[in-house]
């Protein structure tokens, strides 16, 4: 767990993802369209992987993939993510992690 909370608080927005995963896709396209440069970790091609993976589920991401750090802090997964992005917080939060500027 140690692990995934250090890569995590790595960069200002951190994407634990895994290659096939649409959903995480999407994710990081939608970063990246407020101007985002998310740090991506694919768990099915990363020698940590299956210890990442299960670290994520204990810190209770269940699908343990999409999951997203911003600002150093667990956010969750791609539901949080679109809630956020529907209220009109996403940028917000980007903004504050020093994510994206104006």
């Amino acid at each position: 767990m140690d692990m995934v909370m250090k890569l995590g608080s790595s960069s200002a927005v951190v994407i634990f993802t895994k290659s096939s995963c649409c959903i995480s896709h999407t994710i990081e396209t939608l970063i990246r369209s407020f101007g985002g440069n998310p740090t991506v970790y694919e768990l099915d091609t990363h020698p940590n992987g299956k210890k990442m993976e299960k670290a994520l589920i204990e810190l209770g991401c269940q699908p343990s993939v999409p999951a997203i750090f911003i600002g150093k802090e667990l956010v969750g997964g791609a539901n949080e993510i679109m809630s956020l992005n529907v209220r009109g917080k996403l940028k917000q939060l980007l903004l504050r992690a020093n994510a994206i500027w104006v």
